[in-house]
């Protein structure tokens, strides 16, 4: 039961960050830059990858953390399955990938440019708030995860 409930808050927080990027993509759209008649074949191809590693996230931060993805109702477990095997941010990557690939669906380079912005901006979330939090939350477990696992860029094989 209590799964099912942290489903439904997370059903409520990403159909509410959805819509909200939506939006701002739409706002963004607005200034301009038009992109080449060819890009939105491969902004559904980023769309639909972005989405994928998107809800493969949300479904690892439901199922194994016991949590949602917003930061106010972040997991109760520690999390490294999953995407989070390979880079410490995949939520992100996903983000970013399905922003990207809606900017170039709507052949707006404007909406390209302000997902790199965004990716700087969650960077310095990222660095600024969430390790720090996670660190003191997660101790000893979190510092041996960030060893072994790279933040944005998976690590080669060894």
């Amino acid at each position: 039961m209590r799964t099912m409930f942290v489903a439904l808050r997370t059903l409520l927080f990403a159909s509410g960050f959805f819509y909200l990027w939506i939006w701002v993509a739409r706002a963004v759209q607005r200034l301009g830059l038009p992109l080449p008649e060819w890009t939105p074949a491969p902004g559904v191809v980023l769309l639909a990858l972005g989405s994928v590693l998107a809800l493969a996230c949300i479904g690892t931060f439901v199922v194994r953390g016991k949590g949602t993805p917003a930061p106010f109702d972040a997991p109760r477990e520690f999390v490294a399955v999953g995407p989070y095997r390979y880079v410490r941010n995949p939520m992100y990557i996903g983000g970013a990938t399905m922003l990207a690939g809606f900017g170039l669906y709507l052949r707006s380079g404007s909406v390209v440019l302000f997902t790199a912005a965004w990716l700087g901006l969650a960077h310095l979330f990222v660095v600024l708030y969430e390790e720090p939090t996670l660190r003191s939350k997660f101790g000893a477990a979190y510092q041996s995860y960030c060893r072994a696992v790279a933040r944005w860029m998976p690590r080669p094989s060894e």
